[in-house]
């Protein structure tokens, strides 16, 4: 058996875990503030939205930018790797749904 895995295995462990998904679908539209994702993604919470977020960052998908301007907040924008991967899932998205 081979030490390399599969690509397709790879991107579906990045994207595995608690509301990353939503998370990821919903960056492809723009920054996201961590409240808003509260708001939009039902169900959810404090600290599964803060872990997703902090996987996502580790992993490269989103990075986190504090804004400056008054009142001070951080913003989510998907990072270079990330937009790699809008391709991919609009492509999923029109075969499959």
């Amino acid at each position: 058996m081979s030490d390399t895995t599969c690509p397709v295995e790879g991107l579906l462990k990045m994207f595995a875990g608690k509301w990353k998904s939503q998370i990821f679908r919903l960056s492809v539209d723009g920054p996201l503030r961590f409240n808003a994702l509260l708001r939009q993604i039902e169900g959810s919470n404090k600290q599964s939205i803060a872990v997703a977020l902090k996987d996502m960052e580790e992993q490269g998908i989103l990075e986190k930018v504090v804004v400056t301007q008054k009142p001070l907040h951080i913003e989510y924008n998907l990072s270079e790797k990330g937009r790699a991967f809008v391709p991919i899932f609009q492509q999923l998205e029109s075969t499959f749904f």
